[in-house]
């Protein structure tokens, strides 16, 4: 049985050092980029700088979701310390702690903001982005130029009339007023129309339209599939925006059971910092680190997604 498995090894090892030399074969080097090695290794330092800043906070939540309120501010922030309060962090997280709300019931309204605000702004953008790049209408520009001037509107800005127009609409705390702001997205709209460009051809467009097919099919059956790269992208972004809203949810709700995290959290903190209640720093930090967990589980799903619309739009240029 050995003598058989010898071979079979031995076939797999020599793919293994074969896909090696044509991944080192097709990597691009350096001087074809016109960078001096100088330059890469300034680079690759201030990569290195910047991951370490990233990292820097989320491995402080980490040691210190596992400590009381008095190691929280007695030891080392960056290790642990005795007794080992991981486990008991995480059950009193979801216990409703001076009747301010549960965590759990903010993390759920967070989810749902999420998914419906996140999801129809990608929707939307997807079909906003298509309609700009592959349709000449009379005043697109103009209309395109609009959406994107609207990055340059400050929130604060729009605060008091957005709460005037929603006690008139019915909307104060309605999740339909958290929700329908975030299916706006002009960022969205600017990626998808130039992503559009990039990776859906016109010809290929045109020639579904010579063959008979009608406007939804085409974008449905042939479009969607090539968008789905910037899709991810964009839906990661909007996602992430919903979920770390603050200031909208704010200004709307008055009811802590329709809170999202962030101003559930908020409020704990205020109340910690009022009363100086020994449970609230503990389940604070530990509600960060739950609270910034699915952000990474969503991102190391959708990262493959990004390559490949990288690739793609190198390819095209």
């Amino acid at each position: 049985m050995s003598a058989t498995l010898a071979p079979l090894t031995e076939s797999r090892r020599d793919r293994r050092r074969r896909e090696r030399l044509e991944e080192a074969e097709a990597a691009i080097p350096v001087e074809l980029y016109g960078l001096k090695r100088g330059t890469v290794s300034v680079m690759t330092a201030c990569c290195v700088l910047f991951a370490i800043f990233t990292l820097v906070p989320v491995a402080w939540i980490i040691f210190n979701s596992t400590k009381t309120q008095a190691n929280i501010f007695g030891t080392f922030g960056f290790w642990f310390a005795r007794p080992f309060e991981f486990f008991h962090n995480f059950r009193m997280l979801f216990t409703n702690v001076d009747d301010d709300g549960t965590y759990i019931q903010w993390f759920g309204n967070t989810a749902l903001y999420a998914v419906l605000g996140g999801g129809g702004a990608t929707a939307l953008a997807a079909f906003a982005g298509y309609g700009f790049a592959r349709f000449d209408f009379r005043g697109s520009k103009a209309y395109f130029y609009f959406i994107i001037g609207a990055l340059l509107v400050p929130v604060g800005a729009i605060t008091l009339p957005l709460y005037l127009v929603y006690a008139k609409a019915h909307l104060i705390n309605s999740i339909w007023g958290m929700i329908l702001p975030s299916l706006v997205s002009p960022v969205g709209v600017y990626l998808m129309r130039t992503y559009i460009g990039l990776s859906v051809p016109r010809e290929l467009v045109d020639a579904a339209r010579i063959d008979g097919a009608g406007e939804l099919r085409i974008f449905f059956r042939i479009a969607l599939p090539l968008m789905v790269p910037g899709l991810m992208t964009v839906l990661l972004l909007s996602v992430v925006g919903v979920w770390n809203n603050y200031f909208l949810p704010l200004i709307i709700f008055s009811d802590n059971n329709k809170f999202p995290l962030t101003v559930g959290m908020g409020l704990w903190s205020q109340h910690a910092t009022t009363s100086g209640d020994q449970n609230l720093y503990p389940l604070i930090v530990m509600g960060g680190l739950v609270t910034i967990a699915p952000l990474i589980i969503l991102f190391l799903i959708l990262q493959r997604y990004w390559r490949s619309g990288m690739l793609l739009g190198s390819i095209a240029n």
